[in-house]
């Protein structure tokens, strides 16, 4: 027996990891919580960083921003609490470092770690409780480096290790254990002078998760890993040297193949709507390489189903003095694929080389959001050497 409220959600978090709901086909993979938004500031615009100025958190966005910092080096820690609502020993930590070797390149380093508590296991309800503590856990390094004065790129490696799986006799299973690797770029305009006021652009993407599948029980199914192709754009109003506008958007492909009404030899689709295993089985074949072409063009309603399969967030964040920040931002995605539609509110506050930011999502939509009304927290340190980008 396991206690319910947790066996509910460690089945939605394995029911994840397999082919998807049918009707929508909303695409589903192994280790979601890659997905979630490690820290407080990028979850105040709406679940966003790929184009956004940098932070010690850049590590889940885009690695290449690093190259980009100002700061000699700088330490990230977060704190998100998950469905807060219905337990409360379940959150999401995550550790980030990054250190610049020169004005050019700096590498990075980070942690995140989703832990599902303890959890009680017994045959009957006298029987003395065995406790485990299903967790995933990601690792990540990077290396970024200025390709000129205005662009840089960054690779990275990620080891991925999801063990939520449950030991028993009649079932031989394991904790499931991958290597991903990312590609990202960031440009950063000079500072413009126009009319009334300076500004400067942004632009990036991230290429995240590119990398084998996970097998949870020897000769089970393969998951897909949430490969993402994450890009977008974004503009600071520079309205003077006290007060800061940014306004960013973002755009976020998966890079996973569409689950299909699947036909046999004669061209005819299940009678009843249902998947068999068979039809499943022709899923798993897919490689994730060639997962990754496929998901560009694989939807079964075509080149409109493939559009809903893009998310978009808009967000933006107003600076005082680098030392006070308020933001908000709205996340969208379509609601044959899944869903999620929120508006987040954040807000930083810096002294000396220390910061904290907090963020707080509303969520819009009739399916609930496990991070509705929860507070999330990041603290930042920033020190050493200062770097001059112009």
């Amino acid at each position: 027996m396991i206690q319910m409220k947790k066996f509910m959600l460690l089945s939605f978090l394995l029911a994840g990891v397999g082919a998807s709901a049918q009707l929508e086909r909303t695409i589903t993979t192994a280790v979601p919580f890659l997905n979630i938004a490690a820290d407080a500031r990028a979850s105040g615009m709406g679940d966003m960083g790929v184009a956004t100025p940098v932070d010690a958190f850049s590590q889940q966005w885009n690695a290449a921003k690093f190259a980009f910092a100002e700061q000699k080096m700088g330490i990230g820690v977060s704190y998100t609490p998950y469905l807060e609502s219905i337990v409360t020993d379940i959150s999401l930590l995550n550790a980030s470092i990054y250190n610049k070797l020169s004005d050019r390149s700096a590498f990075a380093f980070s942690i995140r770690y989703f832990g599902l508590g303890d959890i009680e296991l017994r045959q009957t309800i006298d029987q003395t409780p065995v406790i485990v503590n299903p967790n995933e856990f990601a690792l990540d390094g990077s290396y970024s480096l200025k390709l000129s004065n205005t662009f840089s790129m960054a690779v990275g490696g990620r080891f991925i290790s999801s063990n939520l799986r449950f030991q028993d006799s009649q079932q031989d299973s394991q904790g499931a254990n991958s290597f991903a690797v990312d590609v990202s770029g960031f440009y950063r305009s000079p500072e413009i002078a126009y009319n009334n006021f300076d500004g400067r652009w942004r632009a990036g993407f991230n290429i995240s998760n590119l990398g084998g599948k996970l097998q949870y029980d020897e000769g089970g199914q393969e998951n897909f890993l949430p490969t993402n192709l994450k890009f977008g754009a974004g503009f600071d109003f520079i309205l003077d040297q006290d007060n800061v506008i940014g306004v960013y958007s973002e755009f976020n492909k998966l890079l996973v193949p569409t689950p299909r009404d699947f036909v046999d030899e004669f061209g005819n689709t299940p009678s009843d709507g249902v998947i068999t295993s068979a039809d499943n089985d022709i899923y798993q074949q897919i490689s994730f390489f060639n997962g990754v072409f496929e998901s560009f063009g694989d939807a079964p309603d075509g080149f409109s189903e493939e559009l809903q399969e893009l998310t978009w967030a808009f967000g933006t964040e107003y600076r005082y003095q680098d030392a006070f920040m308020l933001r908000a931002g709205y996340f969208n995605e379509n609601p044959n694929k899944g869903a999620r539609q929120f508006f987040t509110l954040g807000a930083g506050f810096k002294f000396k080389a220390a910061q904290i930011d907090l963020s707080y999502l509303f969520s819009t939509s009739q399916v609930r959001n496990p991070l509705e009304n929860t507070l999330r927290f990041s603290l930042t340190f920033n020190f050493g050497e200062e770097f001059y980008n112009d």
